[in-house]
C-alpha cells in the first residue's frame, strides 16, 4: 500500500482568531498546514505551530505582510519546496475600519490601507497560487481536492456607512471568488467565499461588543449567538475537504441566519 498522501493548506493571518479556527478546522480534517501572518517568528508563533502539531499536523510559520505582492512568489515556492504540495490556499489575513468614521470623511489613506491589504494583497496572493496549482500536472490524477477560499464578511452585502472602507474591499472580494471560479473550474481548482457574521474574536470585540450584543438580544440573528472560530474552521474544512464537490464561485454565510432579512 502507498503512502498516505495529506493535503497542503496555506492561511493567511493564520496566528489566532479565525484564521487559527481555520487552520484547526483543516488539521482536524487532515491537511498540513502553512501558516502565514505579520509577526517575526518567535516563542508566540512557536506556541501556534505546538497547537497544530498537537492535532496531528505538520506546520511551519512564514513572515509575511500580504500588502507586500513582491515577496508573494518568494513565499509560495518556499511553502512548496517544504510541503512538496499546495492544495488549498485560505484567504483570511484582513483588517477592520479603525477608527470608525463616516464614508463622507473617509480619508484617502484609510482608504487606500484597506485596499492594500484586503483586496490588493489577496488578489496577487490568489493569483500566485492559482498559477502554481494550474501548472502541477497531477491535480486532475491524485485524488486531492484542490481550493482557493476566500474570507469577505457579512460587510460583502450589508451596508455599513462609517465601515464603507471594509464594505467596498469585501464587496470587491465577492467578485473575486466569482471571476476566480469561473477561471480555474475547467482547471480542476474551486474557490468559495465565506461571509462570517458576528465572530467573537478581539478583532471584531473592538467594534463594539455591547450593540452586538444588543441586535443578537434584538433577534437580528435567529441563531441567536455570537459565532465562533470552530465555526469558521468547520465550514473551512468541509470546503477544503472537497465535501461540496459540485459548488464553486458562491458565498456562504457563517452568521447564524443574520442574512435572512424579516418582512414587517
Amino acid at each position: 500500500m502507498g503512502e498516505v498522501v495529506r493535503p497542503v493548506a496555506l492561511v493567511t493571518g493564520g496566528r489566532q482568531g479565525l484564521g487559527l479556527g481555520a487552520a484547526k478546522g483543516l488539521v482536524r480534517r487532515g491537511f498540513d498546514v502553512a501558516i502565514v501572518d505579520l509577526p517575526e517568528a518567535g516563542p508566540a508563533t512557536d506556541s501556534v505551530l505546538q497547537e497544530l502539531r498537537d492535532l496531528g499536523a505538520t506546520a511551519r510559520y512564514y513572515q509575511l505582510d500580504i500588502s507586500e505582492i513582491e515577496r508573494h512568489q518568494e513565499i509560495v515556492d518556499q511553502v512548496w519546496e517544504d510541503f512538496g504540495r499546495l492544495d488549498c490556499l485560505h484567504n483570511n489575513a484582513g483588517i477592520a475600519a479603525r477608527p470608525l468614521t463616516d464614508i463622507l470623511e473617509l480619508a484617502p489613506d484609510a482608504f487606500d490601507r484597506a485596499v492594500d491589504i484586503n483586496l490588493r494583497g489577496t488578489f496577487f496572493l490568489s493569483q500566485t497560487v492559482a498559477n502554481r496549482m494550474v501548472e502541477d500536472p497531477d491535480r486532475f490524477s491524485d485524488g486531492i481536492y484542490r481550493s482557493i477560499i476566500i474570507v469577505t464578511s457579512i460587510a460583502a452585502e450589508l451596508v455599513s456607512p462609517d465601515r464603507s472602507q471594509y464594505n467596498i474591499t469585501k464587496a470587491g472580494l465577492s467578485m473575486l471568488t466569482k471571476v476566480l471560479a469561473y477561471r480555474l473550474g475547467p482547471e480542476g481548482v474551486a474557490v468559495h467565499e465565506i461571509r462570517p457574521g458576528f465572530m467573537q474574536t478581539a478583532m471584531t470585540a473592538s467594534a463594539g461588543s455591547p450593540e452586538i450584543e444588543a441586535a443578537i438580544a434584538d433577534g437580528r440573528v435567529p441563531l441567536a449567538r455570537w459565532g465562533s472560530p470552530e465555526d469558521i474552521g468547520t465550514a473551512v474544512g468541509t470546503l477544503a475537504s472537497g465535501d461540496l464537490p459540485y459548488m464553486t464561485g458562491q458565498p456562504i454565510w457563517i452568521a447564524g441566519g443574520l442574512n435572512v432579512v424579516k418582512a414587517t
